[in-house]
């Protein structure tokens, strides 16, 4: 019979504490069981597997992700959308760097709920950039700049990847405005592909 209390909830909030204070990439069953006082067996009543359980952690990651941005970016639009969507991950990514890493993963095809809570965040950046005017195809590419520019500089942020005395704001801000001027590139249809 399962520990009274312990709910599969409870092993993936408790799978995603540990995997934001070890990394992602270091989660183990026998960590969180041993945080939840339950032996290894007993974790296997709520859970199938450690990609089971990764997989869980990706999807809470993602949907709070997506609250936190969708919350940040509620009324604005434009450059005051897209800072308050970079700030919003940056903020989300350095409290919590195991969700995020964790959320960074590609739905399985064959994962409706997965698949599901990834529209939902795709769909709170392509609103975005809809400020922008951009839509269709080309609004799908400029998610994917915004992801690699926001995980990249937050990757390297994490892992102390800046030494230099610079403001790592002013680095942040002149990063987003970058996208900024590129969107509006975009936007008012100046190529951005080499002729």
């Amino acid at each position: 019979m399962p520990r009274s209390g312990l709910t599969r909830d409870r092993v993936v909030a408790q799978a995603a504490t540990v995997a934001d204070e070890v990394g992602f990439d270091r989660l183990a069953l026998a960590t969180v069981a041993k945080r939840l006082n339950v032996s290894l067996p007993a974790l296997y009543k709520h859970i199938d597997s450690l990609a089971g359980l990764q997989r869980d952690v990706a999807v809470l990651g993602v949907r709070e992700l997506t609250v936190a941005i969708s919350t940040a970016t509620v009324g604005r639009s434009g450059r005051d959308a897209l800072h308050a969507a970079a700030r919003a991950y940056r903020e989300y990514a350095l409290a919590h760097p195991g969700r995020a890493a964790a959320a960074v993963r590609a739905p399985d095809p064959a994962d409706a709920e997965h698949l599901v809570v990834g529209r939902a965040a795709v769909e709170v950046l392509i609103a975005v950039l809809k400020g922008y005017d951009i839509t269709g195809d080309d609004a799908i590419h400029a998610v994917r700049a915004t992801r690699v520019v926001l995980h990249g500089f937050v990757t390297l942020e994490a892992a102390g990847g800046f030494g230099l005395p610079q403001s790592l704001d002013e680095t942040f801000d002149r990063l987003v405005d970058s996208l900024d001027a590129t969107f509006r590139r975009w936007a008012a249809g100046v190529p951005t592909k080499p002729s």
